[in-house]
């Protein structure tokens, strides 16, 4: 397996294709799904997934990346027995704590969406319809981890894209079959029923790819331990043991983040109903605006710095298992200019057109751009924090964003609590909190990583260059967007600036020697395009 800088960065820039495609994939597919249920239907919906979300991190979700790291860690030393052992035991895993997760979801949804801090009961028929999911994404999670362990996206990547092409069909065709009862909360139930299957046909494409390749992984793992003595593998209770300990702290420190998710929800409309300025319906709009186009909107750019934390684990820890130091510090440096090219014109872009990009997306509810104009900062801080926690969790120390995360909760609570029942700030309070919760994570996030790496961030190049060609980017944005519209309909002003928007950030990159030649070179792109830059 090869850890070198060429190799990271393509298998980052492979995940973060899939990113983009699946997140494309999933604003397509929730334009017409908003337009047929509504603020109120994505209350719905969105309650649900979050509760889906926090069962899944409870089960599984820190299964790729902890898996990811034992396994690279393994390869690295050539523990290829170890390696593939570790991968059974955790699919064994996984299906007992998947199929146990799913049972309480299921049993407990009319429980959950009845308190009162929560008070969203039509809720509960989307989280049932969730249910199943979480068993299929437990055994998905772990193939995920293994392959992304042996340093390849590839498998993660196909799987997330047939995933959400089969979510997408399937969503919209159920939400339409199940609005013919007229009930709002069926049709969200019948959305939230097409993300199970598009798992299952996501760990149909992973399953296939293992086939594909399982007779010379265990034909590798049986030569591997016959050069070993018996004494020296790895047994299954410690394998285990190992794993429970690697995965315990990314689950708590997701979890965190998870359960602020639901505060932000349950809080919202307790809170801002205690105003006394709002009805029932416009709380849950408002509610709705904020989950279902500030977060799913601010998601795309995010998740591109995901896909950069998730392919940075298995190579840092791999680093780290041969003691790179040098590795360790330029792989890291190397994923915050990335995720801050990609991080800093998104919220800029999102800020200046934030009124006409929900208009263009959602022209039967245009609602919500004020949070978007002064919220899009969050993807910055919470990019931070993802690629920090990636490098912390590779470099062994799997408490310290678990530490991180809980202080950033702790101070957005209260901040929730005093700004939401302020009628004049009302869910932009929601919005407010989040930021300063990662604000808070990202700081302490980064000193650890100093302190443990001795890595501090290129501040010119990850942060002063992006900001200057985003800002240039913003006034062309800006100023094509008010040109067009003079002639045109404000949809073709929207796109027309948005089509601007990338060539302009790129040629601002290019003036400012923003963009480095190493890394299209590292990503294998073709000459013609390298020799651009």
């Amino acid at each position: 397996m090869s850890t070198t800088k060429g190799s990271f960065v393509k298998q980052a820039a492979i995940l973060a294709a899939a990113s983009v495609i699946v997140r494309l994939i999933g604003f397509t597919y929730r334009l017409p799904l908003t337009d047929l249920v509504g603020d109120v239907g994505n209350t719905f919906y969105t309650t649900a997934y979050a509760a889906y979300a926090f069962a899944i991190i409870l089960s599984s979700g820190a299964l790729p990346a902890a898996i990811s790291k034992l396994i690279s860690e393994r390869i690295a030393v050539g523990r290829y027995h170890d390696a593939h052992e570790l991968f059974k035991n955790a699919l064994g895993a996984a299906a007992v704590l998947g199929a146990v997760m799913a049972l309480i979801m299921a049993l407990g949804a009319n429980w959950f969406t009845s308190l009162r801090f929560y008070n969203f009961p039509e809720a509960a028929y989307a989280i049932r319809a969730l249910a199943p999911t979480v068993f299929v994404v437990a055994l998905l999670a772990v193939f995920r981890g293994y392959f992304q362990g042996m340093n390849t996206m590839m498998p993660t990547a196909f799987s997330q894209v047939f995933e959400q092409i089969f979510n997408a069909i399937f969503s919209i065709w159920l939400a339409h079959v199940f609005f013919r009862t007229t009930r709002v909360e069926l049709a969200a139930a019948g959305a939230a029923a097409g993300t199970g299957i598009g798992a299952v046909v996501g760990l149909i494409v992973v399953i296939g790819i293992y086939m594909l390749v399982a007779k010379d992984l265990r034909t590798r793992a049986a030569a591997n331990a016959t050069n070993l003595p018996k004494y020296a593998l790895e047994k299954r209770e410690a394998q285990l043991k190992t794993l429970a300990y690697t995965a315990l702290p990314i689950i708590i420190s997701m979890g965190i983040y998870h359960i602020a998710s639901l505060i932000d929800i349950g809080m919202a409309g307790n809170r801002i109903m205690a105003s006394g300025a709002f009805t029932r319906v416009e709380v849950d709009e408002m509610v709705g605006q904020f989950t279902g186009k500030f977060i799913l909107l601010t998601v795309l750019p995010v998740s591109l710095s995901l896909a950069l934390s998730q392919a940075v684990i298995p190579d840092i820890s791999s680093a780290k298992a041969t003691m790179d130091t040098n590795a360790i510090k330029h792989k890291t440096n190397t994923a915050f200019r990335i995720s801050m090219a990609l991080s800093i014109p998104a919220v800029v872009g999102l800020s200046v057109l934030a009124d006409p990009i929900l208009a263009l997306l959602f022209p039967s509810h245009p609602q919500g751009g004020w949070l978007l104009r002064y919220g899009a900062v969050s993807i910055i801080f919470l990019a931070l924090v993802q690629i920090s926690s990636g490098v912390l969790q590779g470099i062994g120390k799997m408490r310290l964003p678990m530490v991180a995360a809980f202080f950033g909760v702790i101070i957005k609570i209260p901040i929730n609590w005093v700004l939401l029942a302020v009628p004049e700030i009302n869910i932009m309070g929601a919005v407010i909190s989040t930021i300063v919760c990662y604000v808070i994570a990202a700081v302490i996030n980064l000193y650890f990583l100093h302190k443990f790496t001795g890595v501090l961030p290129d501040y010119i190049g990850a942060f002063a260059k992006p900001t200057f060609a985003a800002v240039g980017m913003g006034m062309a944005c800006f100023v094509t967007h008010h040109m067009v519209s003079i002639v045109a309909p404000d949809r073709v002003a929207t796109l027309t600036a948005l089509l601007v928007a990338v060539p302009v950030y790129l040629i601002f990159m290019w003036l400012i020697d923003g963009i480095r030649k190493q890394d299209m070179d590292a990503m294998r792109l073709p000459g013609v395009v390298r020799r651009w830059f």
